[in-house]
Formats: C-alpha cells, structure tokens, sequence
C-alpha cells in the first residue's frame, strides 16, 4: 500500500509509474484508490494509466465500484468511469448508462457516454440509442460534434431512420450534423470537415440528398 503513495506525488512522472507498477501487479486492495484518483488527477496520460490499471483487475469488482462513480457530482469521475467502463466492456454496465449521462451538459462526461453506449449496447437495443444519440445533434463544437457522429457510425446502418428524421428539424445546426453523419457513414475517409462543408452545400441547395 506504500506503492500508491505515488499516486499522490506532485510529479506526473511518478504517478505515471506508480499506476503502471499497480496494473502490472493488480491487487483488488487497489481498485478503491485508483478510482479515486480518476476523478482528480489532472494528467491525461497518467489518467489513461489509471484506466488502464483499473482494466487489469476483476470486472467483478472493478465494474460495481465504477458505476457507483456515475452518481458523483464530479464531472470529472463521471467521465473518466464511464472511458473505463468503455475499455473494461462489461456489459453488465449498461443499465448504468443512462439518458442523463448521454445528454450530459459537460461535454466530456456526454462524449465519454457516447463511447461507452456505443461499446456496451446489447444486440436489438443499437435503434433506441441511436434515437437518444440523436437528441444531441447539433450539440457544441466541432470536436464534440464528431465524437457523436462517430459514436453513431459505429451502430451502423440501424441509424438512418434517425438520421433521416433529423435531417428535417427546424435547427439549420442539428440538419447539418445528421447529413454530416450521414455522408461520413457513406465515406468513412471523407474527413468530418469535409462532411460539414458538403452538409453546408446541401442545404444551401435546399435538398437533404435523399435523392442521391
């Protein structure tokens, strides 16, 4: 226990280290501090270690712990238990996933739900999510706006009654991501700023390209 000290150490550097000595001896004592440390350690490549670390012990007694971080008010824990929840693929954590983190107001909370749906949805539920997913189109900047698509992409084909429905909302923002995403699912290599630009083009030609 000495050993997790240095997750508390005022270089990164160390707590790097000190996360990467836990996961590469996982001890179920640890599983408590690592989350703990999620939730406010300020270093991404230490939190990726941490997540990482976390990965390394039992699902049975990680996945439990980390759901209950879904509750915590910390943006932060919320976010970072839902990108280990991803990595671990426990889909006894989807009933965790809920409509209140997927349309999170803190977009890395919301992004990292995303992710997560994506990867824990079971077989016959892809449709419902992909009609949640779909209430954030539109939503923040660019990055955010591609970590949506993205998420959506990876349910497949089962997205485009939604897209298609969407393509027709009264927010000009929310149809040009649905045709974006659409163009993207088409054409993965196209470049989600390519997909913005022919989405801009579309509109500005009056048509969603359903006729295409």
């Amino acid at each position: 226990m000495r050993a997790l000290r240095g997750l508390e150490n005022s270089s990164s550097s160390v707590r790097l280290q000190t996360a990467l000595a836990v996961g590469t001896t996982p001890d179920s004592r640890f599983i408590e501090k690592l989350i703990e440390r999620c939730a406010i350690e300020p270093d991404f490549y230490v939190r990726d270690m941490l997540t990482w670390a976390l990965t390394r012990h039992p699902s049975s007694m990680s996945v439990p712990r980390l759901i209950d971080e879904l509750r915590s008010e910390r943006a932060q824990a919320r976010s970072q238990a839902l990108h280990t929840l991803s990595k671990i693929g426990d889909r006894q954590a989807w009933p965790a996933i809920t409509r209140a983190l997927l349309t999170d107001a803190d977009d890395e909370v919301a992004r990292s739900a995303w992710r997560a749906a994506v990867v824990l949805v079971p077989e016959g539920e892809e449709a419902g999510l992909a009609g949640v997913l779909a209430t954030q189109l539109g939503r923040g900047k660019r990055e955010t706006q591609l970590s949506l698509s993205r998420a959506l992409i990876a349910l497949g084909e089962v997205i485009m009654p939604t897209l298609r429905a969407a393509m027709t909302d009264p927010d000009p923002r929310v149809r040009q991501h649905a045709i974006a995403t659409e163009r993207l699912l088409r054409d993965p290599d196209a470049g989600f700023e390519f997909a913005i630009e022919e989405a801009k083009r579309i509109m500005a030609l009056g048509t969603t390209g359903k006729e295409e």
